[in-house]
């Protein structure tokens, strides 16, 4: 009886061992090798020879049907410092095609390739590597926003990415260092994403099969690749980055010239291999880009986004604490009228489903303004596959010297988001409470939103109401202030919003002519005072016909009722339209020309009424590219509003970019801005030169005039930073 019991244990496991054996074998592994290698792109290594060859790539743009006609292939291992990652695009030709050498600029218009890292297997940010095939890196970070997933490029890190043309083939080769990284040993388990973008034929082919109706960095979607050998830590990481900045500025104005001489220091340290700490002293931002100028034409502020360093590392910790519209924390709010002294941030994971984000920092004081101090402590937890909840706790103190004062202002409030199992369902809810030294009631906010998603279809909901003490000092909220122009002074007014959306997309796969026909996008927003009676109602209707090559024509219609309950004056003339009900819409038709265009260009036309008057619009996107040794841009936007006795005037809006590329680590990018709603006439020109990875000179040139060509100021700053890594 024995006997037969053993062989028949012999026989199960003769025919169960293959079975696990082949589902072993089938399991994506990222193994732990003992080499180096020279980013070269030309995989001389022996290595690359031994390691198991990820390909079978899906169609995602300009079709999401089937596999790719040009196949890639992945090769990936790590040697306990850096993860090396290979891929080979088969191509059709040996030409190529970019758009740009600048470091940071997005691959969609570029041959290249590109991956995202989800580290924590979390689904809620991730990083991304990306290099075009004249090897220009592009780097950030991924992020998880109410309906979906965005992502930045402002993040930074120091890899190496080289890229080679071998015949047909285009390859590329990355080395990326785990302590970069924010992993943690017990979770193994990385979700990642390739991207493959031949824009010669205007294509998208990814390894995880993804529809269009998805974004194209949705995390939900990544292959889930086992990391053997993981290291307890990540290499101790401390880098260490002083700069000074010589800045000179001439006030003709007010007649003042001054040159202010300005060191600063930013430190990096890695707590443990998935908690940063970020530390900054007397920061400077002469680098940064200026902000795109846009032509505002409704009664509320604009936001723009965060661009500075300190404040980018697991930043979607602290920018995605709100809503469109209420965001409880807004960190071009600090500094913004002070200079920051000092800044602390510590974020990451201190386990694999609990991020925290803890940030300090003060800032002097100014003039007649006083010095502040801004606190912020966030809390991600992953309570579930489907649920994450977010708590957090915002405050702007006053401050004399290292003494608070009893000027203060604290937001606090809690956030939980659903994600369906079959990725067609997203939900969120949010509450809010605001405190401050001398207000008190209607401090209140809440939210809550469902978004449904499959492809050719999706509809969203969403209500939410903000009290009228609801007061954020480090956010963003700008319905809550109306501005009375009439009376020059600004009222704090609560309000009640609901939004719903739909849209009906078809795709015509085997038309020679047509990609797809959105032939329905709408959505509708009202709004409620805080006595419930209606606000405004707006109504957006939108279509549109993309052709084979991606190039399309749209139309779209607003239509727009406004209880208006304060004096509003647009053209900016002291004529204010006086309070009562308008009725006004407007209706734009556009061209869009395919991306994949050494000369690509986007034209519209807008008429209508706007409030008691017409309105008549045009806009122009027109750019060549010269690459790989130049790029040129130009925007131009034209409205003509007519009030009839408020009186006339036409807003002109231009943007004229111009790019210089000696090689992938030296620039000359020059902006040219006239907007003549703000009257001003800007020249911003910036040499830029990475001498060393992440390490820069910067000469940058700013010179203002009004709308009339008569200059107001200008100013010259040189910036010198060196990265020492620890």
């Amino acid at each position: 009886m024995m006997q037969k019991i053993n062989k028949l244990s012999i026989a199960l496991l003769l025919i169960v061992l293959p079975i696990v054996t082949h589902v072993s074998a089938q399991t994506p592994t990222i193994i732990y090798v003992n080499a180096n290698i020279e980013v070269d792109g030309k995989f001389n290594e022996d290595v690359w020879n031994t390691l198991n060859v990820h390909t079978g790539f899906y169609n995602y743009a300009p079709s999401d049907v089937g596999l790719a006609e040009n196949q890639s292939s992945i090769k990936m291992f790590h040697n306990g410092e850096y993860l090396y990652v290979s891929l080979i695009y088969n191509d059709t030709t040996n030409e190529t095609q970019v758009s740009s050498l600048k470091r940071d600029v997005a691959i969609g218009l570029s041959d290249g390739f590109a991956m995202v890292i989800d580290t924590q297997n979390q689904e809620q940010n991730a990083y991304y590597f990306s290099v075009n095939s004249y090897g220009a890196q592009i780097d950030g970070v991924v992020e998880r926003i109410n309906e979906g997933y965005d992502f930045s490029t402002s993040w930074n890190t120091v890899w190496q990415a080289k890229a080679f043309i071998n015949g047909n083939q285009k390859q590329y080769e990355m080395a990326i260092p785990l302590k970069s990284l924010n992993f943690n040993k017990n979770n193994t388990v990385f979700g990642i994403q390739f991207y493959v973008r031949d824009i010669k034929t205007n294509s998208w082919t990814i390894l995880k099969n993804v529809k269009r109706n998805y974004r194209l960095f949705d995390l939900r979607f990544t292959e889930k690749f086992r990391v053997e050998d993981l290291p307890n830590t990540s290499t101790s990481r401390f880098a260490l980055t002083p700069s000074v900045t010589v800045n000179n500025q001439n006030d003709l104005v007010n007649n003042k010239d001054e040159t202010a001489i300005k060191p600063s220091l930013d430190v990096q340290y890695n707590v443990t291999s998935s908690l940063k700490l970020d530390a900054t002293i007397n920061p400077d931002f002469s680098q940064i880009d200026v902000d795109q100028q846009v032509t505002n034409l409704t009664r509320f502020s604009i936001f723009f986004p965060e661009r500075r360093i300190f404040f980018l590392e697991n930043a979607d910790l602290f920018s995605n604490l709100g809503v469109d519209g209420v965001n409880p924390f807004y960190s071009r709010r600090i500094g913004a009228q002070n200079p920051i002294l000092f800044g602390l941030k510590l974020s990451g994971n201190i386990s694999p489903k609990t991020r925290i984000g803890v940030l300090n920092v003060q800032t002097d004081n100014e003039s007649t303004k006083a010095s502040q101090n801004y606190g912020a402590l966030v809390a991600e937890q992953q309570l579930s596959k489907n649920f994450t909840a977010t708590g957090f706790l915002i405050n702007r103190q006053g401050t004399d010297k290292f003494n608070f004062k009893s000027d203060y202002n604290r937001v606090t409030g809690i956030n939980v988001n659903f994600k369906s199992d079959d990725n067609k369902w997203i939900a969120l809810a949010n509450v809010g409470k605001s405190f401050n030294d001398n207000i008190s009631g209607d401090n209140s906010f809440y939210n809550t939103g469902i978004w449904f998603n499959k492809r050719g279809f999706n509809w969203n909901a969403a209500i939410k109401n903000v009290g009228k003490n609801f007061i954020t000092d480090v956010g963003f909220t700008p319905r809550l202030y109306n501005y009375d122009a009439i009376n020059n002074i600004t009222i704090r007014e609560g309000y009640t919003q609901t939004s719903i959306g739909t849209s009906y997309e078809k795709f015509y796969e085997n038309s020679e002519t047509l990609n797809s026909v959105r032939y329905l996008n709408y959505s509708n927003d009202t709004y409620f005072d805080e006595s419930g009676t209606l606000n405004q109602l707006s109504h957006f209707v939108n279509g549109v016909v993309f052709f084979k090559d991606l190039s399309s024509v749209y139309y779209s219609y607003t239509q727009d009722y406004v209880d208006l309950k304060y004096g509003f004056a647009p053209l900016g003339n002291g004529s204010a339209l006086i309070p009562k009900e308008y009725n006004f819409g407007v209706f734009k038709l556009g061209y869009n020309s395919a991306n994949n265009q050494k000369f690509r260009y986007q034209l519209n036309a807008q008429k209508g009424n706007y409030y008691g008057g017409r309105r008549v619009a045009a806009g122009a996107y027109l750019n060549y590219q010269l690459l790989p040794f130049a790029n040129l841009q130009l925007n131009y936007d034209i409205n003509k509003i007519d009030l009839n006795s408020l009186g006339k005037k036409t807003f002109h809006l231009t943007r004229l970019t111009g790019e210089v590329f000696f090689n992938n680590r030296l620039n000359w990018t020059t902006y040219v801005q006239y907007n003549t709603q703000s009257d001003n006439f800007n020249i911003n020109s910036r040499i830029q030169w990475e001498y060393k990875p992440l390490s820069y000179v910067y000469l940058v040139v700013s010179d203002n005039y009004n709308q009339d060509i008569v200059r107001k100021n200008w100013g010259v700053a040189l910036k010198i930073n060196y990265r020492f890594d620890f």
